[in-house]
Parts: C-alpha cells; sequence; structure tokens
C-alpha cells in the first residue's frame, strides 16, 4: 500500500462517524503490543486554546533538547500534520508502512465481532505506534473531542491540561457547561497533575474529579499567575508568576488570550522539570518567541489587503477573536468569509462578528456537519445590510478579494475545514 492508498484508507473510515468509547482502541493497541504504555504523555483537552498549548509546550521541550512527539488533529493541508516530531511531519513512506501494518488487525477485529474502529481510532494507535517505534522522549497528546471516552483517553499522562471549557459540540458532550465539564474531566487520572483555565461551574467540576482522584490541581489565576504587558499585532509580552518567576515573556501567537494558553504551557514545563526534564529559563523563552500555529490568527497577508485566517467556531473563540481585531487591527472596511457546522450556536457567533463588517459572504463548510449552511446568512443579515451567498469556498474567497481594496481587512473564520480550504487556495492564488 502507498501513501496516496492509505491516505484513501484513511478517509474511506469516515463511514464509520464518530462512535465513542475506548472498546476498539483497547484492542487496536492490544494487537499492536501495546505501544503507548511505554511512552511518556502530557494530554492536552478543552474548548479553545488545547492546539495553542500544545504548540507552546512541544516548541518548549524541542528547544530544550527533547524529541517531542505531538498528535494533533485535524489537519490544515496535508494529513500527515498530524504527527510530528520535532515540528517535522511523518513521511509519506511511514505513513503507507503503519497503515499497512496496521490493516491487517483492523481484519482481525471485524472477524472476532468487534466494531470497525473508526478514523480518529486508528489515527490514534497509528500516532502512538510511530512515536514508540521513533523511541521519543514525550508526546503530546490533543484530545480529539471531549475527553471521557475519546480514544486518546488510553493514556496515563505525566500532565493533563483542561484549557477551559465552553459550550460546543453539544450534540456529543451535553447542553449545560456542568455536562460538557464533566466529559472533558474524564481525562483527570489519578495522582496526575492537573493544570486549568476553567472558571466558575466548570472549575467546580473539575475541583470534584480532582479531589476524587487525589489529582494535584493548579489553576489559573490561582495557583499560577501572569500579567499581561504589551500585546500587539507581533504578538504579546507577560510576566509570569508560579513556582519560577520569569519576566518579560514573549510570545509569537496573536491576541491576548494565547497568554493564557502559554501560562499553561510553561506551567507544564515547570512540572516536567520537577519530573527530571532539563527545561531552563532560556529554553522556554525560545519556545514562546518562536512558536507558530497556521489559521490560529494568523495574519495571512499583511496589506492590500490584510487577509486574516482564524479557525474561531464558537461564542468563545468569536470573542477572542473580534477583541484581538478591535484591539490591534486598523482598517476601513471589513469583508468577512464566514461558515459555520450545524452543530454550532450560530446565531451567537453570527452577532458578534457580523457588526462589524461591511460586508459578509457565508459559504459552505466543506463537511457533512453543514447541514442547512445557508441559515447563516439569514442569521447575518440582521447585522450586516450586504450578505453573500456563495456555496464554493473558492468562489466565495475571490469574491472577497473583489470587494476588497487597500486599507480593508479581510477575515476567513469559522469552519476548521472552510479556513483551511481557503487558506490552501490562497498559497496558490495569484493576486
Amino acid at each position: 500500500m502507498d501513501y496516496r492508498e492509505s491516505i484513501q484508507f484513511l478517509k474511506n473510515l469516515t463511514k464509520f462517524g464518530m462512535n465513542f468509547g475506548l472498546e476498539r482502541i483497547e484492542k487496536l493497541l492490544s494487537l499492536l503490543g501495546n505501544p503507548h504504555e511505554k511512552l511518556q504523555y502530557v494530554h492536552v483537552g478543552g474548548t479553545n486554546g488545547k492546539g495553542s498549548t500544545c504548540m507552546v509546550l512541544t516548541n518548549i521541550l524541542k528547544n530544550s533538547g527533547y524529541d517531542v512527539g505531538l498528535f494533533t488533529s485535524p489537519h490544515i493541508h496535508s494529513y500527515r500534520e498530524r504527527f510530528t516530531i520535532n515540528g517535522e511531519m511523518i513521511t509519506e513512506k511511514r505513513v503507507a508502512a503503519l497503515i499497512s501494518k496496521m490493516r491487517p488487525y483492523l481484519e482481525k477485529m471485524v472477524e472476532e465481532g468487534f466494531e470497525h474502529p473508526t478514523e480518529f481510532e486508528v489515527n490514534t494507535a497509528m500516532a502512538f505506534q510511530y512515536f514508540y517505534e521513533e523511541n521519543v522522549d514525550l508526546v503530546v497528546v490533543e484530545v480529539g473531542l471531549g475527553g471521557a471516552i475519546d480514544s486518546t483517553n488510553v493514556i496515563k499522562p505525566l500532565i493533563s491540561i483542561i484549557t477551559n471549557v465552553a459550550m460546543d459540540h453539544m450534540n456529543y458532550l451535553g447542553n449545560t457547561i456542568a455536562e460538557i465539564a464533566t466529559v472533558k474531566a474524564g481525562i483527570i487520572k489519578e495522582g496526575v497533575p492537573v493544570i486549568t483555565g476553567a472558571t466558575q461551574e466548570a472549575l467546580e467540576v473539575i475541583e470534584e474529579v480532582c479531589s476524587k482522584k487525589r489529582a494535584p490541581l493548579i489553576v489559573l489565576n490561582r495557583d499560577v499567575k501572569y500579567q499581561a504587558k504589551e500585546i500587539s499585532i507581533k504578538g504579546s509580552s507577560f510576566d509570569y508568576f508560579g513556582k519560577s518567576n520569569f519576566r518579560d515573556l514573549k510570545i509569537a501567537l496573536l491576541g491576548e488570550h494565547q497568554i493564557s494558553n502559554a501560562v499553561m504551557a510553561v506551567k507544564a514545563a515547570e512540572i516536567l522539570r520537577d519530573e527530571g526534564f532539563v527545561i531552563t529559563e532560556d529554553t522556554i523563552r525560545k519556545g514562546l518567541s518562536t512558536v507558530s500555529w497556521p489559521a490560529r490568527l494568523e495574519i495571512f497577508q499583511r496589506e492590500n489587503p490584510t487577509i486574516l485566517l482564524d479557525v474561531a467556531h464558537n461564542v468563545d473563540g468569536m470573542m477572542a477573536l473580534k477583541n484581538t481585531i478591535e484591539r490591534l487591527f486598523n482598517y476601513k472596511r471589513m469583508i468577512l468569509v464566514l461558515s459555520l457546522l450545524e452543530d454550532k450556536e450560530r446565531e451567537k457567533v453570527v452577532q458578534i462578528m457580523s457588526p462589524l463588517a461591511e460586508t459578509v459572504i457565508v459559504t459552505k463548510p466543506n463537511s457533512d456537519r453543514a447541514g442547512d449552511w445557508e441559515k447563516v446568512a439569514d442569521f447575518a443579515s440582521k447585522y450586516c445590510s450586504d450578505v453573500v451567498l456563495e456555496p464554493e469556498i473558492t468562489e466565495a474567497i475571490k469574491t472577497a478579494l473583489s470587494k476588497s481594496s487597500m486599507g480593508d481587512l479581510l477575515c476567513i473564520t469559522g469552519s476548521f475545514y472552510m479556513v483551511c480550504d481557503a487558506r490552501m487556495f490562497l498559497n496558490n492564488y495569484r493576486y
């Protein structure tokens, strides 16, 4: 099986949908010899910011001289982005080899009466097998969805991080903050330290679970603190107050909300240092200042027009985007390209961003969860007089560019699937 065939095989697994539970992943890993049991981890969940927190921590560890694996999802342009070591994607040859190795086990499972593992379960097993074969020093694992019965939850990490809890994926996780927090708190393990930026009701749930599992809890703005300093279009600086105090740390990621993600990553680095990892102030500083994370408040083009890409797709994420735009960007007009999946709080999300725009172009996300995507245009028309409906993403971007001129801001946001398709198009587009 070559790389192209392997990727097609993985894509075909989407027919098994989202099928939660740990029975299939545990069986598949046992057939592989339980590679996940031979690795060390940091497990990162939460509603927003978990990917950024993963990236910051990974970059700190890389700059500290460690071989660090990173498993994230979904990808932006290449499936290989999901499996990296020190920032380097897995090779095409290795993907093909791993899928070829796993395929007989998948068939064996079905023969034995198991349901076929889902795409994400196969991805998870492949990640653990890859990192085991490469003998990495530590793996940073991003939760796929929720926590308790997400397939990544077969690991026992050195640290668990729950960045925050907000309303998202309600079809799968629950209809209240407490219900969603309960699912996300499922990654908390007996005696394993937990870092969280959760507040109020969500924090109460996490505190209760930590108490039952005797897991030390570090709460942002209570047990570890920070003071934001300069917030600019080039990034942010802040002072950190934890076990160590670091003055004037600089993070390259855009937006004030990225400071809290960085603080949790730095705290995780401090805990790892207590576990014997050699991490210095210099490597923490370098890890923060050199980190990059495409499509997260990414200035894709600086002028004529300024193009901003962000995968904000829920209320909290869109508020962070709005606050950053209002604080850091000067522009004549905003052209907004927007798409949202049906399982989001679409009306609330649209209400946040649409009033800032002179034109809103609504397009269809490339997902089977797009649903009645046109409804987004109805919501937007309450706040903006010029709303355009364009189902094709490439045509939506072309329309946005044609409506933009010098001094304008073109903001492309919403569904991960749309933003990534837009980014790929823009990479090849001749202005």
